[in-house]
């Protein structure tokens, strides 16, 4: 077996185009040499994910509820930043939008493809360290809960099943490896 592209392309065209996604039909000849469809969500922002620790291993989870999934959700911070945009700086704004959490230390931990079936969409994940804290401003389409937990706390509702959002998931399990190996 080859790594190299096993779909050929027969033709695409433009589905649905807003702010942040495009959605692609591709007509396609599939690696079995079948003619089909294949849908492409295409997006326009790099997902930012952060998960604030401070000195006591105390975190920050925010709770809102996710239009997508009709459901509520209990996520480390997440937005976006413009492709070709300074992801870092995206992570500062998030942070302190949601949460009013400024930090003076960044480390990435992770980067990862959110839906790769069926999206080109990546993800960036931060651990935000030496935190100051503000006052948090949310966009006008956030309705925001932000809660102060021990990091084991969180680490147990990923365990639970309580959180579910897949870049928190990844977040918080990277980070209690990170920890148990004295790297943060």
């Amino acid at each position: 077996m080859s790594e190299s592209n096993p779909w050929q392309v027969l033709n695409s065209k433009e589905i649905y185009d807003n702010n942040w996604i495009k959605l692609t039909e591709h007509q396609v000849i599939n690696p079995s040499g079948g003619s089909g469809i294949y849908g492409e969500v295409h997006f326009k922002n790099i997902a930012i994910g952060i998960l604030p620790l401070d000195d006591a291993y105390n975190t920050w989870l925010v709770g809102q509820y996710r239009f997508p999934t009709k459901n509520y959700s209990w996520e480390i911070v997440e937005g976006g930043g413009p492709v070709g945009s300074d992801p870092l700086e995206s992570a500062k704004r998030e942070l302190a939008e949601e949460t009013g959490l400024s930090a003076k230390s960044f480390i990435e931990i992770q980067q990862m493809h959110l839906s790769n079936s069926v999206s080109d969409e990546l993800a960036i994940i931060y651990i935000a360290k030496d935190l100051e804290f503000g006052e948090a401003t949310p966009e006008e389409t956030e309705q925001l809960m932000v809660k102060k937990l021990p990091f084991t706390a969180a680490y147990q509702m990923v365990i639970d099943g309580v959180i579910t959002d897949s870049m928190s998931v990844a977040a918080i399990l990277k980070t209690k490896i990170l920890i148990q190996e004295g790297k943060i």
